[in-house]
């Protein structure tokens, strides 16, 4: 009956060592869900800047080409006179 006694003890004890580990695991897991979760945000600011480079550059294309148009036009109209 003793050696059951000790024996239930240990299986007990070691069970109890156990707890921290799996605390220690769901820490480490939350932490890795968060590292996660911004790396996607980065992602997603990283991608919107990118967005936002395109359009300035499409504009600035734009705009360019509209001077080019005029300055066609102004070349015209000077030959012209």
């Amino acid at each position: 009956m003793k050696k059951i006694a000790v024996t239930v003890a240990v299986l007990a004890l070691g069970l109890a060592a156990c707890q921290p580990k799996a605390d220690e695991a769901a820490v480490n897991n939350e932490a890795a869900v968060e590292n996660a979760a911004e790396a996607d945000v980065n992602a997603a600011v990283d991608a919107s800047n990118v967005a936002d480079n395109a359009l300035d550059a499409a504009g600035n294309a734009i705009e360019n080409a509209g001077n080019a148009v005029e300055n066609a036009a102004d070349k015209v109209e000077n030959a012209a006179e």
